[in-house]
């Protein structure tokens, strides 16, 4: 006796569905899960920011290393600067490496270093980097100017920001006055 493709198919298809609802049940009575009395793990919701916003947001986030920068030591600053130093040169007319020079930094246009190709993200923040936008920058940087090519994940430490702030405020002839 032969069997038709249809009447296989078919076998095929009730064949799955008993070991699916098979596999189901010898599951359903080894394993009864009820519920928790705690939550395993926190629910973070995560909303799309506009980058305009997110500028103000992030900074908003992370409170603190504005306040900080009045105290805030440049020789600590320096010696936070050294994990950049691996992307970034800071002598005045320094060569640009993976991240550009941030020789006076403070007050200049975002992305607005010469001869360096800066990622669309940054390109259309627009304005100077301001002592609030750094810190915003410093805490996140994807968060901050989503699309950067940035890789760094940031400093979450506020006074380290400060310091690398101020430190980044000394990198010029005429240093910005703090806010």
């Amino acid at each position: 006796m032969k069997l038709s493709m249809i009447e296989k198919a078919l076998f095929c298809f009730i064949g799955t569905f008993w070991f699916v609802w098979g596999i189901n049940l010898i599951g359903d009575t080894v394993v009864q899960a009820g519920p928790l009395k705690t939550a395993v793990f926190k629910a973070v919701a995560e909303t799309a920011k506009p980058a305009a916003g997110a500028a103000a947001d992030t900074a908003k986030s992370a409170p603190g290393a504005l306040a900080m920068l009045a105290t805030a030591d440049a020789a600590a600053g320096k010696k936070a600067f050294k994990k950049c130093k691996a992307c970034h040169s800071s002598e005045k007319g320094g060569k640009h490496k993976v991240g550009p020079n941030l020789w006076d930094t403070v007050g200049r246009a975002k992305a607005g270093a010469p001869g360096y190709q800066f990622s669309g993200a940054l390109k259309g923040l627009g304005g100077t980097w301001a002592y609030q936008d750094l810190d915003g920058f410093l805490a996140d940087p994807k968060g901050f100017a989503k699309g950067t090519k940035m890789g760094f994940r940031g400093v979450k430490k506020a006074k380290d920001r400060a310091a690398i702030i101020v430190y980044l405020r000394s990198l010029s002839h005429q240093p910005k006055p703090l806010p």
